[in-house]
């Protein structure tokens, strides 16, 4: 199977979440705004949300992945169910000492930690530990699930670990259409999406565990034992549930930071959810493929392959991640406006989200890059490196974000964090050619430049597409008619960069037909 088959495979599912998410969060604008209740619920959902990227994606397709191909080349299945069963005792154990540990400490977590800007708000600090508490043990059912995902990847099955997620946004939908129905107030609502939230843990979990069992790998219950192989994965996870999860890390403080500001952790929110579109069908897809891909090349010593594996990755993600860029950034506002402004979400929270998504518009590439460039270490179970320049990027957020934060308010927060992205894309990249775990490739130093001019050939297109379409996209049009132009304008942008790349030779059909497949020899010299 070629590489860009099983991205697709993998962004067939993200895009059903992706969208599935857009609704959820139209149905939440409309239903709560950038209100209190909105902020609660957004400031509690971060602690598993982040957690999980931390410990359960972060961690366990960083290291596991890894740890399980080679037990896989090595030893054959049997030794990779033993390893398998030898991870899930001891993670089991963990998870339920740390959500003990955490529904406990949950008062002080959110009034210190996650939220300290509700503190003069009683009611508002109340909720969000309450919807908190119900939420938090969503992060044990997707750390086991990530394990399992994680099997399922280096096994080549990728579809289940795909769509599992789509049912969180199936779930939380349902809801928002019932409690609409049935006419709950703000209040009401939040908790019935915490619920939701820990539903629709359990259900992806269920899901994951069926596909390991139809793989052929049923795991038992081995007393927890800091064995040989266990050992080397927590030397492997730490560092790298830290790097896996950088962004959320970020996210997490400037999520303490916004706390300050009433509606500004909604927003962030709100912005976070169109940009991660992208983000999510590419960069996470291209993230999810290249590992296991990238491990077996290097374990069976073929370099050449490994370097032309993360070349045609990086050439595939700038493709498809420079056009997205360019559309979120001239099209930040039409955007949110047809999304979102209806019910409670107004027109300046519609300005404020415009202004947030143009900033993630031009830090969309680095967000993607970082993805494409961690597994060249992940590969080589080098995880400390990634992380040195994690922490150095968290620096970089917090620093600008509490500079910029009195200033520009949320639009400080996203630049931070656009900065910090920039900066760590940068680190990885520039290590990996030190290092020669980067060869240098004609074909993909050429083609770079040109999709640069085609994306900026569209957005200059779509700025002046906007512009005669204004009447369309204004506020006192209808939501109907605002979607048109939007579809139009995606559209029409579209055409012309895709022309344009190909034109110019920023992209080939070889690019997509031959290029990307796994094991080809490079097609330009790799030096």
């Amino acid at each position: 199977m070629s590489l860009l088959k099983k991205f697709a495979t993998v962004a067939s599912g993200t895009l059903m979440s992706r969208i599935l998410g857009f609704t959820r969060e139209m149905l939440m604008a409309a239903a709560l705004g950038t209100g209190p209740v909105a902020d609660a619920f957004n400031a509690a959902f971060r602690l598993p949300n982040t957690f999980r990227r931390l410990f359960a994606e972060g961690a366990f397709n960083a290291a596991f992945v890894p740890l399980f191909a080679k037990e896989i080349e090595t030893n054959g299945m049997d030794g990779a169910k033993r390893f398998s069963e030898e991870v899930f005792g001891v993670l089991f154990t963990v998870l339920i000492a740390l959500t003990i540990l955490m529904e406990l400490s949950m008062p002080w977590l959110i009034r210190y930690a996650i939220a300290p800007g509700f503190a003069d708000e009683p009611d508002k600090l109340a909720m969000t530990v309450g919807l908190a508490a119900v939420m938090f043990p969503y992060l044990m059912c997707m750390s086991l699930g990530a394990m399992m995902a994680g099997m399922l990847n280096s096994l080549h099955k990728y579809f289940a670990a795909a769509v599992a997620p789509v049912f969180l946004n199936i779930i939380l939908v349902a809801i928002l259409g019932y409690a609409w129905y049935i006419g709950y107030d703000g209040t009401q609502v939040g908790y019935a999406l915490a619920w939701g939230v820990l539903a629709a843990g359990l259900v992806q979990l269920a899901i994951v565990w069926f596909a390991v069992r139809r793989a052929g790998v049923v795991l038992g219950f081995r007393r927890p034992r800091l064995t040989p192989n266990v050992k080397r994965l927590l030397v492997l996870a730490l560092p790298a549930a830290i790097t896996g999860g950088i962004t959320q890390i970020n996210l997490l403080i400037n999520t303490a930071i916004a706390s300050g500001k009433e509606g500004a952790v909604s927003s962030l929110a709100y912005a976070d959810r169109i940009y991660q579109l992208p983000l999510g069908v590419v960069g996470v897809a291209v993230a999810i493929v290249l590992l296991p891909e990238l491990s077996r090349a290097l374990r069976a010593g073929k370099d050449a392959e490994a370097a032309h594996l993360q070349n045609r990755s990086v050439e595939f993600t700038l493709f498809l991640t420079l056009p997205a860029a360019a559309g979120l950034l001239m099209l930040a506002e039409p955007i949110a406006r047809a999304l979102f402004e209806r019910g409670n979400f107004g027109p300046e929270d519609t300005a404020t989200v415009a202004a947030i998504l143009g900033v993630y518009g031009l830090a969309l590439p680095a967000f993607v890059l970082i993805k494409a460039f961690i597994p060249g270490f992940f590969a080589r179970e080098d995880t400390r490196t990634p992380m040195i320049f994690a922490g150095v990027s968290v620096a970089v957020n917090v620093t600008l974000a509490l500079t910029l934060f009195p200033r520009l308010a949320e639009v400080g927060i996203a630049t931070a964090e656009a900065v910090a992205g920039w900066v760590n894309a940068t680190l990885l990249f520039g290590t990996l050619v030190w290092r020669g775990h980067w060869g240098r490739d004609v074909v993909l130093l050429t083609r770079i430049p040109r999709l640069v001019l085609a994306a900026a050939i569209m957005a200059g297109a779509l700025w002046y597409g906007a512009d005669l379409l204004a009447p369309w996209l204004a506020r006192s049009a209808s939501v109907l008619h605002q979607v048109i132009a939007l579809a139009v304008l995606v559209a029409a942008g579209a055409v012309l960069y895709f022309t344009t790349a190909f034109a110019t030779g920023g992209a080939d059909i070889g690019m997509l037909r031959r290029n990307i497949r796994r094991g080809e020899p490079p097609r330009a010299p790799i030096e």
